[in-house]
């Protein structure tokens, strides 16, 4: 890790008697716990409202301390934010987020230097340790305690890979000039990369001269899959001239559905299948789509800008980006003036989803319904002046101000590395235990209710102002001025 053990116990104690001291200075006399005190934005330390647990701040928005649940979070924003998890094993290190990252889970971890730096380690699925090294896209390094699953690439020179860029194998020798891929059971021999190939597999076999002339045959073949059955795996033919122009495929071959396409673009281009039938003529311009497995019509042209479909799979009226309406069963999307306005809804059996959008991030409003339990939440979002968030429990926040939130919604490493040191606002609600709070640049004024409690300060604690059953009272200057104690009652 970046910060060594020793520092990190100096800094631990430093901060003890930081709090001790500020914390003698002020005398608290707290409303919600003896550790309960707010002289914002200098210092403040608080029992949260929307879970269990206290947090923290010292010196505004540069440093907090955070204890929710089994989840422990101290930071230096937006420098240095560390974060631990016992009940899940986890742990993650944020480095001026994005640019170094850390991340455990369990035996599990990797860090990365952006996107190009990286060490990344765990158990394997046959037992024992991997560790990776990539220095993308120049180096990839795996060592593991399975010889088998080691591998060295140096890009573009020499080199094996495993489970990576997509592919379960790559081998290369100075690439472009060869490399041989596999992807489950499909070998790809490239030479001169993209330009020539040689393909085979369970049942297949095929080469290409790209872009001149390529072809491919599959036969039908068997595999068992996950429940012990015996189940058919298509077989198909396919060819290419000259490309993108002229294709020939026949799909499906040994199922109940096959297909056939041509086509020579952009004169015209041709499907046919018993479930679906689709005709082109100057592509893409003009297009007839008779989709009777999913029973629709659809007619485009020029695609994707003119599209209209009718049917009970689907209804679309579409003349982008001035107009945008389209339906099905389960899937809603409409806009107007794209990206001015936009509508997306999912409706499924147990939940149903709406966003609505403003010029893409401008402003977003999200909500959840969840059909079985009858609740309901909610995220709205108005970059970059203040983000709301409601959950199925009725527990809601707001924070003004909102920079990366809205394009970024539930990134915790913005929640915990950048958003303290812009939201100036923040406020919460939890109707589940009564208690709220609100707080105006980092607790320079903070207000905090309970059932049958209040409590008020105001800069840097030279005012403060606290209610309960127990009695009132309220400080000026850390002074008492009033003390008031309930009232007995004779009965």
């Amino acid at each position: 890790m970046l910060i060594g053990l020793s520092s990190y116990r100096r800094f631990l104690a430093c901060r003890r008697i930081c709090i001790l001291l500020l914390a003698l200075s002020f005398f608290p006399t707290g409303l919600f716990g003896a550790d309960n005190f707010v002289a914002g934005p200098l210092f403040s330390q608080f029992a949260l409202t929307l879970d269990t647990g206290d947090r923290t701040e010292i010196m505004g928005p540069f440093f907090y301390d955070e204890k929710r649940d089994s989840e422990k979070t101290w930071g230096v924003a937006p420098l240095f934010s560390h974060g631990t998890d016992p009940g899940v094993e986890s742990e993650e290190d944020d480095l001026l987020y994005p640019v170094f990252t850390y991340r455990r889970f369990g035996t599990e971890y990797r860090w990365q230097l952006g996107q190009l730096l990286s060490i990344a380690g765990g158990e394997s699925p046959q037992g024992g340790g991997q560790k990776r090294f990539t220095v993308f896209p120049l180096y990839f390094q795996q060592r593991s305690p399975i010889k088998e699953e080691n591998y060295t690439a140096l890009l573009p020179f020499y080199g094996h890979l495993q489970n990576r860029l997509y592919r379960d194998d790559i081998f290369l020798v100075m690439f472009p000039i060869f490399s041989e891929t596999r992807k489950r059971d499909v070998i790809t021999d490239n030479y001169l990369f993209p330009f020539f190939d040689l393909r085979h597999g369970d049942g297949l076999h095929g080469w290409q001269f790209w872009p001149l002339v390529g072809t491919e045959h599959k036969d039908v073949t068997a595999q068992t899959n996950g429940f012990g059955e015996i189940e058919t795996v298509a077989g198909y033919d396919k060819f290419f001239a000259l490309w993108p122009i002229h294709f020939r495929q026949n799909t499906g071959i040994g199922t109940d559905d096959p297909a056939k396409f041509r086509a020579d673009l952009p004169f015209y281009s041709m499907e046919r299948s018993s479930q679906r039938d689709s005709t082109s003529v100057f592509w893409p311009f003009f297009t007839w789509v008779d989709d009777r497995g999913e029973k629709y019509r659809e007619w485009e042209g020029p695609y994707p800008f003119v599209v209209v479909a009718r049917g009970t799979g689907k209804t679309v009226t579409r003349f982008w980006p001035l107009f945008n309406r389209a339906h099905s069963d389960t899937l809603e999307n409409d806009y107007y003036l794209w990206p001015l306005y936009r509508y997306d809804r999912l409706s499924g059996s147990t939940l149903d989803e709406r966003r609505l959008r403003i010029l893409l991030y401008l402003f977003v409003n999200v909500t959840e319904k969840n059909l079985d339990a009858g609740t309901q939440s909610r995220r709205v979002d108005l970059w970059p002046w203040f983000t709301y968030q409601r959950d199925f429990n009725g527990n809601n926040r707001l924070q003004i101000l909102a920079l990366i939130e809205p394009m970024l919604p539930g990134n915790r490493s913005v929640e915990h590395n950048w958003s303290p040191f812009w939201s100036g606002w923040r406020s919460e609600n939890n109707p589940g235990t009564g208690s709220a709070s609100q707080s105006l640049l980092w607790n320079l004024y903070r207000h905090e209710t309970a059932p049958a409690a209040k409590e008020y300060s105001f800069l840097f604690g030279l005012f403060q102002y606290h209610a309960n059953a127990a009695g009132r009272s309220m400080r000026l200057f850390y002074i008492p001025v009033v003390k008031t104690k309930p009232v007995i009652s004779s009965q």
